[in-house]
């Protein structure tokens, strides 16, 4: 069966992907996700929907792994030497441009994960899991080299922390996440957790 499923997902090739993803992202930034149909999806990426549907199963799967898309590559493998410098790498991976968009695409998911099911689960296999993933090797690199006890409680948060500072900065100050406000939260906040 994974056979199979490898087959059929070769014939796109990866400039196709990223082109439906493109397309999957301008429409969910136009209509939301509740409004966003397969149907939209196959039309304006002049897809069959049976096509979709085989690719990626249905929409949570498609509009999450859209997005999962977006973002640069995994942040394991950034290693600086430094927590504070895996920390800023992370940051910087991402201009601010990006981010602006990146965090109006995640208040409009937000919401229609908390009424559907099957969003919340492909948001939290799809992104969250291998984000927290990601996130874990980098504080485990502070703690083989010192800067981190391996029993500090902060260890676990260190993601909702993140994601805290990006939602927050909209809520709060009504300004898009910044590199330089998030690299300001990581030093005032994020590190101050991890080295108590």
């Amino acid at each position: 069966m994974a056979e199979a499923a490898t087959a059929r997902r070769s014939r796109i090739t990866p400039e196709r992907e990223a082109e439906l993803y493109g397309a999957v992202l301008d429409l969910l930034r136009e209509v939301g996700y509740d409004a966003l149909t397969m149907d939209a999806v196959a039309a304006r990426t002049r897809s069959s929907k049976a096509t979709l549907y085989r690719q990626w199963g249905g929409k949570p799967e498609l509009v999450v792994k859209a997005m999962r898309h977006m973002k640069p590559g995994s942040t394991a493998d950034i290693d600086t030497g430094s927590l504070r410098g895996d920390m800023h790498a992370v940051v910087l991976r991402q201009d601010d441009c990006d981010m602006e968009q990146n965090s109006a695409l995640m208040r409009g998911v937000s919401v229609a994960i908390h009424a559907n099911p099957d969003l919340l689960r492909a948001f939290r296999e799809l992104l969250i899991e291998p984000e927290m993933e990601d996130i874990r090797q980098v504080v485990q690199r502070g703690v083989a080299r010192g800067e981190v006890r391996p029993d500090n409680p902060a260890i676990d948060y260190v993601l909702h922390m993140m994601i805290g500072g990006f939602a927050a900065r909209t809520m709060i100050d009504d300004q898009p996440p910044t590199q330089e406000f998030l690299r300001s939260y990581i030093d005032a906040v994020i590190l101050p957790a991890l080295s108590a």
